[in-house]
């Protein structure tokens, strides 16, 4: 019985899933089209920054901030904190095959470019094993170093440093 039952249930539950994902394409295009200051539910978004609304031109992708100009590395703020990166980034290509971060910043290279080398930690597993090139888990760098900008804080910022190891 249960292999008549998995032969009629199978299908359906196959159709099933394509007509979700059909809507769900539906809801999503139908969505993306709509003015990006206006959710799909109609509603107006708040701004953090000042009082009333957010305006289409506010949220359509313009840049609202600049990196700063290149320059020396910029100091830390807390113990353990990835350094920031002191330039822009723009058109810089990270992806599995090809980091354009190590360009400048590899052991092989640092000195020649006079770019910070990556720190050893980076050539560590999970478990503690010393590799020889970038650990998968630290090779993607813009998941925790970023560019310094310009962009104003959106709430007030009350942090105040730990105090340095020496």
């Amino acid at each position: 019985m249960t292999i008549v039952a998995n032969r009629i249930t199978k299908p359906i539950t196959r159709l099933m899933a394509l007509a979700i994902s059909a809507g769900m394409l539906a809801l999503v295009s139908a969505t993306a089209a709509q003015d990006p200051a206006t959710p799909a539910n109609g509603a107006a978004i708040k701004s953090l920054r000042s009082e009333g609304s957010v305006g289409a031109a506010d949220v359509s992708g313009t840049t609202v901030y600049k990196f700063e100009a290149d320059g020396p590395p910029l100091p830390r703020d807390f113990i353990q904190q990835p350094p920031l990166i002191p330039h822009t980034i723009r058109g810089y290509t990270v992806t599995r095959n090809f980091n354009k971060c190590m360009d400048c910043h590899a052991w092989s290279r640092a000195r020649e470019t006079g770019a910070t080398k990556v720190s050893l930690t980076h050539f560590r597993d999970r478990q503690g094993n010393e590799l020889a090139q970038v650990s998968p888990r630290r090779y993607f760098c813009m998941q925790c170093h970023v560019p310094q900008t310009n962009a104003k804080p959106l709430v007030e910022n009350t942090f105040v440093p730990a105090q340095r190891l020496h």
